[in-house]
């Protein structure tokens, strides 16, 4: 239950800076911290697929703002057009 608060809080900052670094509206923070969590999500299975782990929370924050700014790059890319 801990590492779910901890994951989503985490999610949440990593989607506001992910917000801020790729120059979105920072206005709708939901959307800003659902897009962090899948960045983490996407970020922790690319990982996993090429061996590379996170270790500590700076480690995760790295993941899942590299993984957002995946999933936004993905998201300009082929939804909104």
């Amino acid at each position: 239950m801990v590492n779910l608060i901890i994951d989503l809080i985490i999610g949440a900052f990593s989607g506001w800076l992910v917000a801020k670094l790729m120059n979105m509206d920072s206005s709708n923070m939901i959307f800003n911290c659902m897009l962090g969590l899948v960045g983490g999500i996407v970020a922790g299975f690319i990982g996993g697929l090429l061996g590379i782990g996170a270790n500590g929370m700076i480690g995760h924050i790295i993941f899942a703002v590299c993984g957002g700014c995946l999933a936004v790059w993905a998201y300009r890319k082929f939804i909104v057009k």
